[in-house]
């Protein structure tokens, strides 16, 4: 009788250990069943792709306040708040406090959080790459990681086009050129900040 009720809490101990690993994460990291993983992989992909590809940063009461979403940054924005975020204090370029503006699905993360593994410099953004640095009255567009990590350290642009009052509030515009398109104007992302901004 004792070997049936060892044998039964057995098979109930295996069929819980299954059950846990049917569960998925969308993180790249999460263990999954031979069944879902590719489906897993490929959310997890997705979402990497998106949030990996745009940072936002804006300087507000002497602290840089960061975003990997546009609607979070909108809304950050609109109101100067948002819900959940990670402080770091004085770790900004130039001893300033920096608040990562987190979504909902990743507040209780403490890795794999776009906004900072960008910043930090831990990850490089996925495809094309679109940025704004809101700072000193001003936008800054960028479509060069590397650009925008530049002026995100030093506050200025090395190689820029301007149009000043072309903001959705009057702001000037400051495109963020690269040394190679220096001489060129930025159409492109002329288009783009309007298409997302205007």
């Amino acid at each position: 009788m004792k070997n049936v009720v060892l044998v039964g809490l057995c098979a109930l101990g295996l069929a819980a250990c299954s059950e846990a690993n049917v569960k998925t994460d969308a993180s790249p990291k999460a263990a999954t069943t031979p069944a879902t993983s590719s489906q897993v992989v490929k959310v997890a992909k997705e979402a990497t792709e998106i949030s990996a590809s745009e940072l936002y940063e804006v300087h507000h009461d002497g602290r840089i306040h960061v975003f990997y979403d546009f609607d979070l940054y909108q809304d950050f924005l609109a109101m100067g708040e948002t819900p959940y975020r990670v402080t770091r204090i004085g770790a900004g370029p130039k001893g300033e406090t920096m608040v990562f503006g987190l979504l909902g699905k990743d507040k209780k993360k403490s890795s794999g959080i776009p906004g900072i593994e960008l910043i930090d410099g831990t990850i490089k953004p996925e495809g094309a790459f679109y940025g704004e640095l809101v700072r000193d009255g001003r936008i800054y567009v960028v479509d060069d990681y590397d650009e925008f990590m530049a002026v995100h350290s030093t506050g200025e642009a090395a190689y820029r086009f301007t149009q000043i009052g072309s903001g959705p509030n009057g702001e000037t515009v400051v495109y963020v050129l690269t040394k190679e398109k220096k001489k060129q104007r930025p159409d492109a992302m002329m288009v783009k900040f309007k298409q997302v901004r205007m």
